[in-house]
């Protein structure tokens, strides 16, 4: 893996000032040797606002940045939250065409004992045997997290929860979240169903703008079935803060745990929270994220779309080294009056290797502010690049043993 690093003493000036086309900073990697230029000063500043939930995000949707982490990658018990990634699957189910809105569920045995009334947990209360449209399946499992409305579901799908829980894993990991592992529909307790909660905010706001005729059954308030009327769990719900999403969770492995989404003047939050000990601390503390969020920082532009941000070096080709640029602007929020410096690194696995095809993801720019990761997005070849001449292409093969001598005479100092 190939990393260019510039501890951008000037990327937070940049930030505040409009973007050049000329002088774009070269962040590349030649051989083994990690380049830095470090800028005097004082180390950045740690996060201003400090949490006690053990696990939590808040990411800003539209440019990715996130705000706030808090063992922000480490593997946590989802409990109902899991029951986002449920909803993706049925989601795509309905995208894909092998299910409608009016496609009936059946509600086997197995589901009504494990999630129905007589289970003791969270449920929709579906009547055994009975066939449920899936639009009503749906408002089950995202307005009362029922158990039972997860399962049949499940089985609708995959024919059993084992396999649909795969089913879910597999669909998290084609967005590009390598740890989550779901083994069951609903979130209960399973030693191996763990999930971070990184990778909980992106799914939800891949559902956010993927599906946003679906995302909205998130912000329902509540949902009669069976003549029994249950209220969303969400308590952000009905705290006029601009609240629209997503869900809760709680069991004995997870403590209390959620994942919201609100939006203020235009811009969308996420926030995830996990393992508090109660409900009232996973109202309060979702709460102050999001509030903090909304009112402590500003946006500012660092790239215009189509500006080249880097280059890649590339083994074998016409020209030694392409072009990196972003789909569109690449934007960052930053804390209002804050003098923290950024470090942005562009990495890849490389040299890259020819052709290198134009808007091909090549590699990616990663931003940390401190200790948070604050951006990682891909990057594209701004052009082709076609295999050098014969004589380019041994040069190239001997640079890169001379490259590969050097590794190893480091790796042995």
């Amino acid at each position: 893996m190939s990393t260019s690093s510039l501890f951008l003493d000037g990327l937070a000036r940049r930030a505040a000032r409009p973007p050049r086309r000329s002088g774009v900073a070269l962040l590349r990697l030649l051989g083994a040797l990690l380049l830095t230029s470090l800028a005097e000063g004082p180390a950045a500043r740690a996060q201003s606002f400090q949490s006690p939930a053990p696990f939590a995000v808040l990411l800003d949707s539209a440019s990715g940045t996130v705000l706030y982490e808090k063992a922000a990658d480490e593997l946590m018990a989802p409990a109902s939250i899991a029951k986002i990634a449920t909803a993706l699957v049925a989601f795509e189910e309905i995208a894909q065409g092998r299910l409608t809105l009016d496609s009936e569920i059946a509600i086997s045995e197995n589901a009504w004992r494990k999630g129905g009334g007589v289970s003791g947990g969270s449920t929709m209360f579906a009547q055994l045997n009975s066939r449920v449209k899936l639009s009503d399946i749906l408002q089950g499992i995202i307005v009362q997290s029922g158990n039972d409305a997860s399962i049949a579901l499940a089985e609708a799908v995959a024919g059993d929860e084992a396999t649909f829980a795969r089913i879910m894993t597999e669909r998290v990991r084609a967005l590009g979240l390598p740890k989550s592992v779901f083994r069951n529909a609903t979130g209960m307790g399973d030693p191996l169903q763990k999930v971070t909660a990184r990778e909980m905010a992106l799914l939800s706001d891949h559902i956010i703008k993927t599906y946003p005729e679906h995302y909205r059954i998130f912000g329902q308030r509540e949902f009669v079935w069976n003549k029994i009327r249950q209220q969303n769990r969400n308590p952000l719900l009905a705290m006029e803060i601009g609240a629209d999403g997503l869900k809760t969770g709680n069991i004995d492995e997870s403590g209390y745990g959620l994942v919201g989404s609100a939006v203020q003047n235009g811009q969308r939050l996420i926030v995830v929270v996990n393992g508090l000990k109660t409900a009232r601390d996973r109202a309060n503390e979702s709460r102050k994220l999001l509030e903090w969020g909304f009112r402590a920082f500003e946006p500012r532009q660092i790239f215009e779309a189509g500006e080249i941000v880097g280059e890649a070096s590339v083994f074998g080709g016409e020209k030694g080294r392409v072009g990196l640029k972003a789909k569109g602007p690449v934007s960052l929020l930053l804390p209002r009056g804050s003098s923290e410096r950024l470090n942005a690194r562009i990495v890849y696995r490389g040299p890259l290797t020819v052709p290198v095809q134009e808007g091909a993801e090549v590699a990616r720019l990663l931003v940390t502010r401190g200790e948070v990761k604050t951006l990682d997005i891909p990057l594209y070849a701004a052009e082709t690049v076609q295999p050098g001449t014969l004589q380019s292409r041994a040069l190239d093969a001997l640079m890169e043993a001379a490259t590969g001598w050097v590794r190893k005479a480091l790796s042995r100092s």
